[in-house]
């Protein structure tokens, strides 16, 4: 294949997406548990599983991009925020199962306790020091000290009157993961604040978090044992105010996300983004492209990764409003001859309706998928569940669609994702997508378990031991119409649905 058709026959490119190929089955002689489905994400990132969540804002938010960490995969959280709520979000996904919390909220002793239910809400936690003035611990505070006291005086009672003073089982700053374990379990303790030689407070651990580390071994956590976010900006107006935000935020992935990325500005931000001394050390995710030379211009900006699909999604209308795209196999295929050369991981963003394409994605070139539709109405997803006829389903839009570009009472930030962002009247807005309902579908973790259950019968198929194998081994066959007929159920009634493939 090459993304060059000849003057002489401009239709000679032909272009194929997931329904048009099958992986030839291999001689396999392995066990479940030979297969390993580590992948890189970036060049320097690599993931226990290969998926990412979409950065759609019906898709990922902090409770979605905590349940993709636990898994061993990232969330990517969306960009139609303030940048002051973005960056609050990443902090809410660094201050989760961290470890040890080197910056931990706390309170005064003067703040009501109405202030410190607000608190508690605002992080998703549930108890705090309490320091001075000079930052010094002076007792410990949590929401089972609310408990007693009537909501009506909350207004009134002051945190230093509930709370539980000095002295306190506390710990060192320099204090080990071990010796914190053995602290908390002959104290039996919930929280350990760890202080310096003065008494001031440098950090916190959670017993929650040791018993989060075991309950996820698999997960995608930072140098820092925190878990890892991923966060989209843009190119225009305060993007990289936004950047510079979400990097003191600590975010480890910025994805350059705009519909279409083969475009000078968002190619120079990923460029001043690897170069300028403030953020070169954070991983940059350059997207969209769907061609070998738009993944090229991001490999030359010097991106970590390449994300790939030009209007593949479910809820996605580019390709007919604009009458522009590539087919999903294809795109991902042209991106990879350019980016695997240069050892940029590609991602292949969309169009994924069943858990049998993420293998061919990886065949195709692949390292990670991103997907919209298969996580949306997970039970993390941003929106509030609605029941139909006896089913319940959550909102899916795209973040191209009206709802997501049109003010409606506040402002859009993802407007200039389609290049509209000097638009000021919503009757002007040209949308690339739709808003929809998807069957809700539970927790996150039943979904993943299916996806990377069946991307493991892939590999047992294929007889690929790990990512890699598959990727180099890997072989497609080209079917016809009447070939995915054959491949889904047929001549028979469905009576009950599977958890992993719904509706033919």
């Amino acid at each position: 294949m090459t993304d060059q058709t000849s003057p002489a026959d401009p239709f000679g490119f032909l272009g194929l997406t997931y329904d048009d190929v099958l992986l030839l089955p291999g001689y396999s002689d392995l066990a479940p548990s030979d297969i390993d489905t580590t992948s890189r994400l970036t060049r320097e990132i690599s993931l226990k599983i290969p998926l990412l969540s979409a950065a759609m804002d019906t898709v990922t938010e902090s409770a979605m991009a905590i349940a993709m960490a636990r898994q061993g995969g990232l969330g990517v959280l969306h960009r139609n925020l303030s940048i002051e709520d973005q960056a609050q979000q990443v902090d809410l996904v660094k201050r989760t199962q961290t470890g040890i919390i080197t910056n931990p909220v706390t309170i005064g002793p003067d703040a009501t306790l109405e202030e410190l239910d607000t608190l508690a809400g605002q992080f998703r936690i549930s108890g705090f020091p309490v320091v001075d003035l000079e930052n010094k611990l002076i007792g410990m505070v949590t929401n089972r000290d609310l408990r007693f006291t009537p909501v009506a005086e909350w207004a009134t009672t002051k945190v230093d009157e509930v709370m539980t003073p000095q002295p306190l089982i506390t710990g060192p700053s320099t204090i080990s993961r071990d010796d914190a374990t053995l602290l908390l379990r002959k104290h039996k303790l919930e929280r350990l604040p760890l202080i310096d030689p003065d008494g001031r407070i440098t950090g916190l651990i959670t017993v929650k978090d040791f018993v989060k580390s075991e309950q996820f071994p698999d997960s995608s956590k930072d140098g820092q044992g925190r878990l890892m976010v991923g966060a989209a900006i843009g190119y225009f107006g305060d993007s990289w105010q936004r950047a510079t935000a979400l990097i003191e935020a600590g975010v480890d992935v910025l994805v350059a996300d705009t519909a279409h990325g083969n475009v000078r500005m968002l190619i120079d931000m990923v460029r001043r983004l690897k170069t300028d001394p403030a953020t070169k050390d954070v991983q940059v995710i350059g997207g969209n492209v769907a061609t070998r030379q738009g993944a090229q211009a991001f490999v030359d900006a010097g991106a970590d990764a390449v994300k790939v699909g030009v209007g593949p999604g479910s809820i996605c209308t580019t390709r007919v409003v604009t009458g522009v795209g590539v087919p999903q196999i294809t795109a991902v295929y042209e991106a990879s001859l350019a980016c695997k050369p240069a050892g940029v991981p590609v991602i292949a963003d969309g169009g994924l309706k069943h858990s049998g394409e993420i293998g061919k994605a990886l065949v195709a070139g692949a390292d990670s998928v991103m997907l919209g539709s298969l996580f949306a109405g997970c039970e993390e997803t941003p929106g509030d569940l609605v029941l139909v006829n006896g089913k319940q389903f959550k909102t899916y839009r795209g973040m191209g669609s009206m709802g997501a570009m049109s003010s409606r009472g506040k402002k859009s930030y993802s407007k200039d994702r389609y290049f509209q962002a000097e638009v000021t009247s919503d009757d002007k807005i040209v949308p690339e997508g739709i808003e929809g309902q998807v069957a809700y579908k539970g927790p996150l973790s039943t979904v993943a378990h299916q996806l990377i259950g069946g991307l493991h019968q892939t590999m047992f198929y294929t007889g690929a031991r790990t990512v890699p194998e598959l990727q180099a081994n890997g072989r497609f066959i080209r079917i016809t119409s009447a070939s995915l007929k054959e491949s889904h159920p047929h001549d028979v009634q469905m009576t009950v649905e599977s958890p992993n493939y719904s509706g033919f």
